[in-house]
């Protein structure tokens, strides 16, 4: 069965059918995945939900600490820093040396973790 699979996906990759759909699905699975097991403890990105940490749909874009009904340290509220994957890549680096005073503790120390984390959310 998997050699099946194989010969098909290859067929279709040659032929062009598959590769952006299958490209797309390959790239976020490992940061859905990372995602999941590092920051679904305290963030939602299937609902806009809050919990520990507020929700993270639509992050990439927007300005830090204003999703509604969120308790944000003042240092993130005010530090008018616009979710890039630029400044995620910092932030998630080391939050607490971008955004003195961030209640947000986890730091992410490879640099391939954080693109895939950040690839993940700019996809939702």
């Amino acid at each position: 069965m998997k050699n099946a699979v194989k010969a098909l996906l290859g067929v279709l990759l040659s032929a062009g059918i598959a590769a952006p759909a299958l490209s797309q699905e390959a790239d976020a699975a490992p940061g859905q995945r990372l995602f999941q097991q590092r920051c679904g403890a305290c963030h939602q990105i299937a609902t806009p939900r809050n919990g520990v940490g507020p929700h993270l749909q639509g992050v990439v874009g927007r300005t830090a600490g204003t999703v509604e009904g969120f308790r944000y340290s003042a240092a993130l509220r005010d530090s008018g820093v616009n979710w890039t994957p630029e400044t995620l890549e910092t932030f998630l680096g080391n939050p607490a040396a971008m955004v003195r005073g961030t209640r947000m503790t986890q730091r992410f120390n490879s640099a391939e973790e954080r693109r895939a984390i950040i690839e993940f959310l700019g996809s939702q």
